[in-house]
This record gives structure tokens, sequence and C-alpha cells, in this order.
């Protein structure tokens, strides 16, 4: 196997010439050889703009064909991608755009519409992703170029053949995605990854899922994070897969849709969506008095089994080899149902730092509770006396860590040591085998609808600036978002204000707050607690005592 991440996308586009690659749901489908010949004329964009390999070039909108295109042929070119999460909000993305040094954005209509060109005066060519149409160029003969591009592709390759195909070659360490964990100015680290992280996630897939040419995938999580960009798209382009793109929301009711139209041969997923699919379809059916009944009696507990794990499998399209679920933990009930059904799931675990593998087991052999044992070439270990009983943080190196944090080289010392071993924050367990079981994240990261990053700490810091906020923890509560707030009484009662004026002014923060975040990390409701939250000797708040409480 080609062992350069590029050579991979190469021989990929000159093999797979002939097979379909994108195909937007309610759209056209883009052959390897469409593909191939869309990265060559951004390729001529990019040389008439005077962008150099090592550039930045950001990609910001909803996953699409075109997004796809845009960051395959940013790579391929030799310039540094940097994704971002179309829910951000105008303000961050300006910050990233500005730290990056992005020299590139390709951004969609509807993203755009919400910017102030202004606010990145560094931005030399702004293309827009729907429809690769020039918002801005700072060189008269990219307006040329983008005008002539189909004349300037056939002067360039009179016969373009998968023998016209060169790109990039690469050294490994060399950066080529930067990738922003969050979206606000305080806390948001730019992770530099270099080609060998994406080489490695990528053989690693190669090593362990079943797909082939030809196979097909539904591509529903955010393609500007690491889990979906790797095991959704790198990796399926890579073999020769047919990618479709939920170009829309993706609610459950599109994508179960979109798993009956594709019947994809992989299915890659958060466990929001699988937990949804089953508390609302599958165990309601189960929970009838008849059911109980019958699932007590041996022979017939078995076929109700084996009938509820077929409308499963039906429901996720019939036709796949395993459902990956990563980025939290699994709800245990469900996770229990999956095993009476031998349910073909899998749990993985890993961060963007690793781009984002760090452990991995097949369904056939995996541990269930846990996350799988350390991937291929990647060492893991537990700071614990005894790992086997007492958790303690996980550590891991190899070739998918990360360069480092961009422009922030404190922020790298504090999670890589001297040794090398990038410390994750997580605590976790280790079996005799490897099985690594996570016990808690120290940090505190919580998971949105579509497996997007939510920062409590980030939205804390905005909600405790607002009106008659002391202090206040974000938690997680039935899939929702809830802001428990410990009131100022004090400048409250000297202002004037009652109890119930204390309440309204709460919901006014709230809706407040909401304006400032993203629709994936909205906040459904305040809860008003009466006196100080509990704290450490360091006087941070004790925040598992309250991950539970109920609204």
């Amino acid at each position: 196997m080609e062992n350069r991440f590029l050579g991979l996308i190469e021989k990929s586009v000159k093999v797979h010439w002939d097979l379909p690659a994108f195909t937007d749901m309610e759209g056209s489908t883009l052959l390897y050889k469409d593909v191939a010949r869309r990265m060559e004329e951004l390729h001529i964009l990019f040389r008439c703009a005077e962008i150099q390999p090592g550039d930045k070039i950001a990609i910001l909108g909803r996953n699409s064909s075109n997004w796809g295109l845009s960051f395959f042929g940013t790579l391929t070119y030799g310039a540094v991608a940097v994704p971002i999460l179309h829910e951000f909000k105008a303000d961050n993305i300006h910050l990233i755009l500005n730290h990056s040094e992005s020299k590139v954005l390709f951004v969609s209509a509807s993203n755009w519409a919400q910017l102030d060109e202004k606010e990145f005066p560094q931005i030399r060519l702004i293309i827009q992703l729907d429809d690769f149409s020039l918002i801005k160029s700072d060189k008269p003969a990219v307006k040329e170029a983008i005008n002539q591009l189909p004349q300037l592709f056939e002067q360039k390759y009179p016969s373009f053949t998968p023998d016209s195909i060169h790109y990039y070659e690469e050294n490994p360490e060399d950066l080529c995605l930067l990738n922003y964990t969050s979206g606000t100015t305080s806390s948001s680290k730019g992770v530099m990854l270099p080609y060998r992280s994406l080489w490695s996630n990528t053989k690693f897939a190669f090593e362990v899922l079943p797909l082939k040419a030809g196979d097909k995938l539904v591509c529903m999580l955010p393609m500007a994070h690491m889990y979906g960009l790797a095991f959704e798209f790198l990796y399926e382009f890579s073999v020769g897969c047919h990618i479709y793109y939920l170009t829309r929301m993706p609610s459950p009711k599109i994508i179960f849709q979109a798993f009956a139209d594709v019947k994809p041969n992989l299915i890659v997923a958060v466990p929001l969506i699988i937990e949804k699919i089953i508390k609302k379809s599958v165990l309601p059916k189960l929970e009838t008095p008849t059911m109980k009944l019958l699932l007590k009696v041996p022979i017939i507990n078995d076929k109700i089994k084996a009938t509820v794990r077929e409308q499963m499998i039906q429901a996720f399209g019939g036709n796949f080899a395993a459902v990956i679920v990563g980025g939290a933990a699994f709800n245990q009930e469900v996770e229990q149902f999956l095993r009476m059904i031998d349910f073909p799931y899998t749990v993985g675990y890993g961060m963007t730092e690793c781009g984002p593998i760090i452990c991995y087991e097949d369904w056939t052999r995996f541990k269930p509770g846990s996350c799988g044992k350390a991937a291929p070439r990647m060492e893991v270990k537990i700071l614990s006396p005894d790992p086997e009983n007492i958790p303690g943080e996980i550590v891991c190196r190899g070739p998918n860590a990360m360069l480092g944090y961009y422009k922030n080289e404190e922020a790298t010392e504090q999670v890589v040591d001297k040794e090398g071993w990038l410390h994750t924050g997580d605590l976790a367990l280790m079996d005799a085998e490897g099985n690594v079981t996570i016990k808690g994240r120290s940090k505190n990261m919580l998971l949105g609808p579509s497996g997007q990053n939510i920062y409590p700490e980030e939205i804390e810091d905005k909600l405790n600036n607002l009106p008659y906020v002391a202090e206040s923890i974000i938690v997680q509560q039935n899939e929702k978002l809830v802001g428990l707030v410990y009131p100022d009484f004090d400048d409250a009662f000297a202002h004037g204000l009652t109890n119930d004026d204390i309440e309204r002014v709460m919901e006014e923060n709230r809706v407040a707050l909401n304006a400032e975040l993203p629709a994936y990390s909205q906040i459904s409701k305040m809860k008003i607690y009466p006196e100080e939250f509990e704290k450490t000797p360091k006087k941070s708040i004790k925040r598992f005592l309250y991950q539970e409480a109920k609204g």
C-alpha cells in the first residue's frame, strides 16, 4: 500500500476513473474522473492567485460534493486545509480565518451572508462553495481564469487521462490540515495534523473496515470534524467508494430515508443517532406486557430477538457490515439492548489531536462497554498504579498524533510531554487484554446531535458575564443543554428584584446567550440554584455532582 497519503488519493483517482465518487442527495453525481478534472481546475485558479504550497485555504459550508472537491483540491496542490464548522458564529469564523492566516476561502452562500469581509483583509481569494463562482480576488488574472476555466483546462490537458494525474509529493511530517477544536477566542486551538496522521488513519481504516471499490456510504457527520472527515470521506475515497452527501440538516427522518435509498455498506455514527431510533422505534414495542412475557419464554424469546434484529438492520438500509459508533459514550441501556439482539456494532475512541483514532476493535471481538484497544501503530497506556481497577488518564503516542497547536507552544506543552505522550484528559481503565473503558471525561466535553464538540466551559464563560449570574454550569439532560445558575441574589435584591424577576431575567439571559451560540449548543432552559455550587480546594466547581441534576 502507498506510504504517502496523497499517493493513496492519486492511486484511487487513477484506478477508479470511471466509477461514481460523489453524489449530493437530490443532486448530481460526479465520477472519479470528474473529481480529478475539477481539482485540476482549482489548481489552475490557485496558480493564477499565486497561492503557494503551504498556504492556508479555509473551507466553510455544509457537507457537499463541492466541499470534498475543495478539500482534495487544496491538499493535492500542497496547500493546508482549514475546515471550519458551518454552524460557528461569524465572530468565531473571523477569528479562525485570521488566526490561521488563511489566504483563500471557500464559503457557502448562507455562511457568506453572515460574514463581514472587512474582518479578514488578508484573504486574497474568496470562492462560493455552492457553484465555485468568484466572490473576491486581488488578482485580475483570477477573474479572467474563472471565466475561461474550460479553455485553460483544455490547453493544459488536450487529452485528460489517468496518466495526466501527478499530485504534490508531500513530506509525511509536513502540515496538511489545521482543525480548530472550537470556535471561541479564549480556548480555540488549531490542531496541526501532518500528512502522516491522515495516512495512518486511512491505513488503519483499510486494515479494519470492510469496504471495497463501488461500495456506498452516506456522509452525515460534519466533514469539518476529524471523525466524519477520516471515516466517511478520506478512507472511502481512497478505497473507491461512492459517497452520498446529506446536504440538508441531518434529522433522523432524513438520515433513515437516505439509508433506505442508498443502502450503505458501512455506517459511521454518533451514539445519539443510534439511540434515537432504538428509543423511538424499537424499545416501545418491546415494553408492552405481552412482549415482556414472551421475552421470558426461551424459544419465543430467540425468535423475537431475531425479528427485532432484522427490523433494526432494515432501518439502517439492510446492507451494512457494521455500525461504528464514536464521539461519546453509549447509553448503557441502549448498548445492553444491542448486545441482547447480537447487533453488529462497535465503539471507537479518538480525538482531533490524533486525526482522530486512538482505540478500536472489530465488532466480533469488541468488549461491551469499552471503546476497543490501541489502534494499529498507536501506543496507549493508562497513568494509574493499577490500570485494571483504578482509573487514570489515557495517554497515547504514534503517527496519528498532531504536530502541536498552531502558534500556541504553551498549550502544546500542556498536552504533549517530553517523551512524546499526548495527554488526552480522559480517565479510563485498561484490562489485561488491552481493552480501554472510559470512566469520565476530565475535559467535560459534551457532544452535539451530529457529533459536534460542545465545550461547556466556553458557554459558562459567556453566561457568567450576563446580568445577575454569579456562577453557572452547563449540563446535558435528555439530549438538551440546560443552564444551572446560582444568581447573584444580593445584587438582584439590592436593585429591587423579586424572585419572580430573577427568573424572568434568567430567561432573558438564556435568549441573549443563544443568540451568540451555534444551533447545536443552544440552551433549552435555565434552572436556578438557591446556593453556591460545591467547590474543590482549588475553587473549581465539582461538576460531576450536577451532571445528573434533573431540570
